[in-house]
């Protein structure tokens, strides 16, 4: 696909994300703290298509600076209120696309490294605050922050499903049997559930990636 049509296609989805979103909180009544991850998830499930829209990464991670920039304006004048955070300190939405550029830069050429890369940030991350608001019962604190055991569970289970079927269902160098994507699986997603629970400020967002990118860059496949 032309590049330049490729990120005219990132643009109008992110931004039509973000209108939906905008549409459950007002229509629907659902919090911003529901509507944010339905955005964050959908951000994420966009690099399972990168390498259709584009043919190289730097369109992409032009575009990644470009909604950094986008989302700090946003957090500092609250122009979406779908995204908006209860935590003035959180910063999420800025590392997010930071993270996904790092990421298409490192293991462009990797396409189910790629993908496998960015799966606990978008799933994990993103159902862990959803299943903990929901569910939470049994909770902990780092530091002045409230995390609960099943937000931690929905973590784990989310992240081990998606970053295992991005390792093999993604085309593309390494190729990935289905139970050789299994080991490295677990072990990205057990790290990354410790990584999430003890990190704050919205900085899970690198951690979390930094981690997996971290397990992949180094798994013999």
């Amino acid at each position: 696909m032309n590049n330049w049509l490729g990120l005219l296609i990132c643009i109008a989805y992110i931004f039509g994300l973000i209108g939906a979103a905008e549409m459950l909180r007002r229509w629907r009544g659902y919090k911003s703290s529901f509507t944010r991850k339905v955005i964050h998830i959908g951000v994420g499930m966009m690099s399972w298509g990168l390498h259709f829209l584009f043919d190289n990464p730097w369109f992409f991670i032009a575009t990644a600076v470009g909604f950094m920039l986008i989302n700090l304006l946003d957090w500092r004048y609250g122009f979406f209120a779908a995204m908006a955070s209860s935590d003035r300190s959180n910063l999420g939405t800025v590392y997010f696309p930071f993270a996904a550029a790092v990421v298409a830069y490192l293991f462009w050429d990797q396409p189910p490294l790629m993908v496998a890369a960015l799966m606990p940030l978008t799933w994990g991350d993103g159902m862990a605050p959803v299943i903990g608001q929901a569910y939470g019962r049994r909770e902990y604190h780092v530091r002045n922050h409230r995390r609960t055991l099943e937000g931690s569970i929905g973590f784990f289970v989310a992240c081990f499903l998606f970053t295992w079927l991005a390792l093999w269902v993604v085309g593309g160098s390494p190729e990935v049997v289905p139970m050789a994507a299994v080991f490295p699986a677990l072990v990205i997603t057990i790290a990354t559930t410790i990584m999430e629970a003890v990190s704050i400020w919205g900085i899970d967002n690198l951690t979390v990636t930094a981690v997996a990118i971290l397990i992949l860059n180094y798994w013999p496949f």
